[in-house]
């Protein structure tokens, strides 16, 4: 069945309840056809039973938005007086009109829901899709990503009452379509592919042939002495895609790389949604053994913590991404650095409303004082490796909240702009008041180039840099080469996590939501001058002066940085 007949399924075959709300039901969320990529299959029978997420409007978000303004910027008074987790929940908590709004409308259909999140902005539910069906005033169907065989129950528009329309915020799964790129699964290691091996141990490393840690040391004046026993920092990665981290290997990687480190530092695992870290009868990940190597390798001790997702994620749409945020909210004391170095393919695959609300988590986070950082995607201005883009404007990366540190690519020494980067302006975000004169700089200087490819108006990406290209890792026991802006987030949330044991060591708060501090301390970074980042059939953007969408605000200078810092 084509795309265009979706509207006539649900005029022709959508069950309207009988209760009052069904005379005020208004689109909420809609998509105009079936996206790129994906072909509709059938209607989904109505006795399936479908999982879905409601994200309820945060009682105070207004407020919450203001008490994060104030401690992230570093002209305030409050700076860095971060919020508690009962300040971040009260503020985040639905209000007693939401909740008796929402409550009403789903016991009209014999609904009733679970809070998915401590403030309850979240909330959860399972029922027939003959009920979702009526509920929504829609039609679920199944639809397939034709690449990959995926199929995922969807809609391409749903309605409510329009007396929820300021309460409810999105449901999903509903109209975001994200599938695996190039059969990989739906959220992609970007680095993953990129794995070769190599077999010569080298006696004296040639920085330009390999990335280690005693390069990065070198490269960014990071601190090689352990940290006292006593720290207080913490760093945490994320892992999806039944990716495990394989203890041995970190073995093998700290007596070849930091042989001044006890091979015995290892790493804490939390297990979710069915994972399991498996260290035996699997081969190691080696997005995973990335993202682990180039932490633990490089924060002298600091705990760290692999924060492994598994299939059976809670979040629809979100495949874990928003599962892992409100796994963090839940707990007293989260990593204070949180690092992920996956993505779907592009801004899109997410419709708005749970973009949004997804990123409405993480200022929850920040608001908290834990640092988020991304990868920024290894596809250039295309975004991801594979994305039919030319003579098309540029799509935009996964994700752009303004809340989330994006993390570019650099290579060799000295370091330029690596071609991968996924760098530009968001679509679903506006330009940040705390990056506008950077970003206005930059644009000015581009001038008319790729006028109408991208949108001048959006949240600038990537925000800072680090090494990116043959980057040496242990997999499966052999060491390798991977590429990529995965290499570059862990490295670069590692510093991050070192100045706040320095900070926290002095009495002093951690970094936190780090945006604002970063776009005020140019200093604190090494400009990176030269590179691009093709894709869609051009150049890309170039590397100049200043900050740019292929290095940011530029690569970590551990020195400078620790002085912007206050230490």
């Amino acid at each position: 069945m084509v795309a265009q007949s979706f509207t006539t399924w649900v005029l022709a075959t959508a069950i309207l309840s009988s209760t009052a709300w069904a005379s005020t039901h208004i689109v909420h969320e809609k998509r105009d056809s079936v996206p790129t990529g994906f072909t509709h299959l059938d209607l989904v029978p109505d006795d399936q039973i479908l999982n879905l997420r409601i994200n309820l409007a945060m009682g105070n978000q207004a407020g919450l938005e203001a008490a994060l303004q104030e401690a992230s910027s570093p002209s305030s008074p409050t700076f860095r007086e971060w919020l508690t987790k009962e300040q971040v929940e009260s503020f985040a908590a639905p209000s007693a009109e939401t909740v008796q709004a929402v409550n009403q409308w789903l016991s009209s259909f014999n609904v009733t829901s679970t809070p998915a999140t401590p403030a309850g902005d979240w909330i959860k539910l399972s029922i027939p899709v003959k009920t979702a069906n009526q509920l929504l005033n829609t039609q679920f169907s199944m639809f397939n990503h034709t690449e990959s065989g995926q199929v995922s129950v969807r809609t391409l528009e749903y309605s409510i009452p329009s007396e929820l329309q300021a309460h409810v915020k999105t449901i999903h799964p509903t109209t975001s379509f994200n599938g695996p790129l190039r059969g990989r699964s739906p959220i992609t290691a970007i680095s993953a592919a990129r794995f070769t091996p190599e077999f010569e141990k080298r006696a004296t490393v040639n920085c330009n042939a390999t990335i280690t840690p005693a390069c990065l040391q070198t490269l960014y004046g990071i601190p090689t002495t352990p940290v006292s026993s006593s720290t207080q920092s913490s760093i945490g990665v994320a892992a999806f895609s039944g990716q495990n981290a394989n203890e041995n290997d970190l073995s093998i990687f700290l007596k070849d790389f930091r042989p001044d480190l006890p091979s015995t530092t290892t790493f804490t695992t939390e297990l979710f949604d069915g994972a399991t870290n498996s260290q035996t009868g699997s081969r190691a990940g080696v997005e995973a053994d990335l993202d682990i190597q180039y932490t633990v390798g490089l924060v002298n001790g600091i705990p760290a913590v692999f924060e492994d997702i598994g299939s059976k994620t809670q979040d629809g749409a979100d495949d874990g991404f928003l599962d892992s945020i409100n796994d963090l909210l839940s707990q007293s004391s989260p990593p204070l650095v949180f690092s992920t170095s996956y993505g779907f393919d592009v801004e899109s695959d997410l419709s708005l409303s749970s973009t949004v609300a997804y990123c409405n988590a993480i200022m929850q986070l920040t608001a908290r004082g834990v640092s988020v950082t991304f990868a920024s995607g290894d596809g250039g201005v295309a975004s991801t490796p594979g994305v039919q883009c030319t003579g098309e404007p540029f799509p935009p990366t996964f994700p752009t909240c303004p809340y989330v540190t994006l993390v570019g690519s650099t290579e060799n020494v000295p370091e330029i702009g690596a071609g991968l980067t996924a760098g530009g302006f968001s679509n679903y975000f506006p330009q940040q008041s705390w990056q506008a004169d950077a970003v206005n700089a930059y644009i000015a200087f581009l001038g008319d180039t790729y006028a109408g490819l991208y949108n001048a108006s959006g949240r600038a990406y990537p925000d800072v840099s680090a090494q990116g290209e043959r980057v040496e890792i242990v997999v499966d026991g052999e060491t390798g080469l991977v590429a990529g802006t995965s290499c570059s987030s862990p490295i670069f949330s590692s510093v991050i996590a070192l100045l706040n044991d320095e900070l926290l060591s002095a009495g002093k708060s951690p970094l936190g939501f780090l945006n604002p501090w970063i776009y005020a301390n140019p200093q604190a970074f090494n400009d990176i001058t030269s590179g691009n980042n093709p894709g869609c059939g051009t150049q890309g953007f170039s590397a100049t002066k200043g900050w740019d969408p292929v290095t940011g605000m530029g690569s970590p200078n551990y020195v400078a940085m620790r002085t912007a810092a206050g230490l």
